[in-house]
């Protein structure tokens, strides 16, 4: 069988990538109860058994970037598949806490060595103009991921057994595992000068852009921990309509990332950016303003089409920097956005809770919005 042409085999390999990554880490999602019950756990031990994955990922990061950019984007693919393999088969054999933990871990270090040399892969075989548009379309197969993962882990829990997910997960990842061994490239292009960390924090874009990317996981974060609470007590949602209003959402961001990346490549990543942190002002406050559920899935999927105008330009315009500084450290670059991606993910919760126990969650909302629009005075001294 024939290899498809170079771009075209990164974009594949790297979309089936991440989709299969996303999917696997919420597959545990709806089993969490179970666990809970069967080994005797409570909400801390359930906590940290969730959590591990993020240490993981923090702790992976840098490493895994130095020896992607030093190495070559090819080994530590390969290598993180085969310890993801090794996880999964864990999950659906292992009865012990203390298994479940390393497990969870071991796949965050899995991930870390899946993302990075991914989109590196992409920023390599993808030009300026076209990149957008490519990474956009690899966070859309991961977010079908997000939205594939906890509704069939729930249904193979139910009705195969508590092993059954897992046993899928590993077959996919088999599939995952051929896909990466044919189509990864056996040679891989010069990479030139290898930029150190520091260089590449002083460049101002690089920090503006991760800055975005920060606001765009708090975004999300924010939505998931202060929203479902209002839904149930004023809305009166049940627990499957409240997941529908966040499906609602993650679809309508999963079919404009790729829209948002390309309009990027046409238009300028900071412009595509700058409109991303308008419309949260106007739209952050409305899911805990309008008074018919029906009101509130519209501004959900408006809210996921935000979510794609902050989040969608902040890789390719990372990337398009290291290219103008004459390096392809990608990798090394895209560590900084998952660092920061992370410290949102943290940050989000915490905010929102404060703000939501002071003020009520309708002012919270919207100082939130007004928070995310004061971010358009950092992007007025960069072009992109």
């Amino acid at each position: 069988m024939r290899r498809p042409a170079a771009p075209t085999a990164a974009l594949l390999v790297t979309a089936l990538a991440f989709h299969v990554d996303m999917l696997l880490y919420y597959l545990l999602v709806p089993l969490l109860p179970r666990y809970a019950r069967d080994l005797h756990l409570n909400q801390m031990e359930i906590g940290i058994l969730f959590g591990s994955y993020a240490v993981a990922l923090l702790l992976a990061t840098f490493p895994v970037a130095i020896l992607t950019d030093r190495y070559g984007r090819r080994g530590p693919m390969l290598w993180g598949l085969a310890g993801l393999g090794i996880t999964t088969l864990v999950f659906a054999v292992s009865n012990q806490y203390w298994l479940l933990v390393l497990a969870r871990f071991c796949q965050g270090v899995a991930g870390a060595a899946t993302w990075l040399p991914g989109m590196a892969l992409l920023a390599d075989h993808f030009p300026k103009e076209a990149r957008g548009r490519a990474m956009g379309t690899a966070f859309a197969a991961a977010n079908l991921g997000v939205l594939i993962g906890p509704p069939l882990s729930g249904f193979l829990d139910q009705h195969a057994g508590p092993s059954s997910p897992f046993l899928l997960g590993a077959v996919l990842v088999a599939l995952d595992a051929a896909g990466r061994a044919f189509l990864l490239p056996e040679a891989e292009p010069e990479r030139g000068p290898r930029l150190p960390f520091r260089q590449l924090l002083s460049n101002p874009v690089i920090r503006v852009f991760a800055g975005a990317m920060a606001l765009g996981s708090c975004f999300w974060a924010l939505l998931e921990s202060t929203l479902p609470l209002d839904m149930d007590r004023r809305l009166g949602q049940s627990p499957s309509q409240i997941g529908l209003f966040f499906a609602a959402a993650a679809l309508t961001h999963t079919f404009t990332s790729p829209l948002m990346g390309r309009l990027s490549d046409r238009i300028g990543r900071v412009r595509v950016l700058r409109m991303g942190l308008a419309l949260t002002v106007v739209l952050l406050p409305l899911p805990a303003l309008l008074p018919r559920p029906w009101m509130v899935v519209l501004a959900m999927m408006g809210l996921g089409s935000t979510a794609s105008f902050i989040m969608s330009p902040c890789s390719p315009a990372v990337a398009d920097q290291v290219e103008h500084l004459g390096s392809q450290s990608f990798a090394s670059a895209f560590s900084i956005l998952n660092l920061a991606y992370s410290v949102g993910l943290m940050v989000g919760p915490l905010a929102g809770g404060a703000l939501v126990q002071g003020l009520g969650l309708p002012v919270a909302m919207g100082l939130s919005g007004l928070g995310f629009g004061a971010y358009l005075l950092a992007t007025r001294s960069i072009t992109s």
